[in-house]
């Protein structure tokens, strides 16, 4: 029957034109100034009516899934072996899949031999292009790059406010462990260590063992994980050999130093002899 539609669609109206009356009803002037539980609750499945958000005081919470700009993964400033490392390597592949081109990096080299390392020197996004797809961050094969959840960028300055450089784009794993740990616990799951996919392959190469994978939305926990199984510091070699020494001297024994000596006293008696041979043997023939 012709008009059924658009009556359905007057009936959806009016119920929520009551609704929203009934809801301020219910929570009787507790609806914009009462608890965060109380906002917690409209933004749920259970909530009736309409409501409006009180922003900035009030901001919706974002899924886990949220995609806004992309940010790097860095070690914490408390890791214990490697603190504030990057997890990037400069491969350019974020840049190379970018549809609107928007990253730039610049691989970092060896200041003594010049050769390239695999750290990012410079890295560069720019925000007012990027359009947010998530493709730098669903190809990159060490799991270093990310998207944000903060989408308070608004600025007048877009010439440089807009255009992030290394330092604004680095954040620590436990900040990306406090926005998505679902996400973060699949990714250590798949790389079975809560450690960098090219720590995990050196430790193997080396004999060793990584961190091994545990289910956890804690930071503090995966830290203490960390620091657990983080090698203990090796002494240096002097103070070693002189700890080694003192200990347990061995019968018979010169302690290093003194063998390093006798050594190069032989040497310059040696020498010393050599040079007494020549000069007899000048004078012998001179004469």
């Amino acid at each position: 029957m012709y008009g059924m539609g658009i009556l359905k669609g007057l009936g959806v109206t009016i119920r929520h034109f009551f609704e929203s009356y009934a809801e301020d009803i219910r929570y009787s002037g507790r609806r914009y100034f009462g608890a965060k539980s109380d906002f917690s609750e409209r933004q749920g499945i259970d909530t009736r009516g309409v409501y409006t958000v009180q922003y900035p005081e009030e901001k919706i919470a974002v899924p886990e899934r949220f995609r806004f700009v992309p940010f790097l993964v860095v070690n914490d400033a408390d890791h214990p072996e490697a603190p504030g490392e990057d997890w990037c390597t400069s491969c350019g592949i974020c840049s190379k899949v970018c549809p609107p081109q928007c990253i730039w990096i610049v691989r970092g080299e060896d200041p003594v031999t010049k050769r390239p390392i695999p750290q990012p020197e410079a890295f560069y996004i720019d925000t007012d292009i990027c359009m947010n797809c998530g493709y730098c961050a669903e190809f990159c094969p060490f799991d270093a790059i990310k998207m944000d959840h903060d989408y308070e960028l608004a600025s007048y300055d877009r010439t440089t406010y807009h255009i992030h450089d290394k330092a604004r784009l680095s954040k620590p794993f436990s900040y990306w462990m406090s926005i998505a740990p679902t996400t973060a616990n699949e990714e250590a799951r798949d790389r079975g260590s809560w450690e960098h996919s090219d720590v995990v392959k050196e430790k193997k190469k080396a004999g060793g063992a990584a961190v091994a994978y545990t289910p956890t939305e804690s930071p503090a926990e995966v830290l203490a994980l960390l620091k657990a199984n983080a090698p203990k510091p090796e002494p240096e070699p002097e103070a070693a050999a002189a700890s080694t020494a003192v200990a347990s001297p061995v019968a018979g024994e010169a302690p290093a130093a003194e063998a390093a000596d006798g050594e190069k006293a032989a040497r310059l008696a040696k020498r010393e002899a050599a040079l007494a041979r020549k000069r007899a043997a000048k004078e012998q023939s001179g004469e």
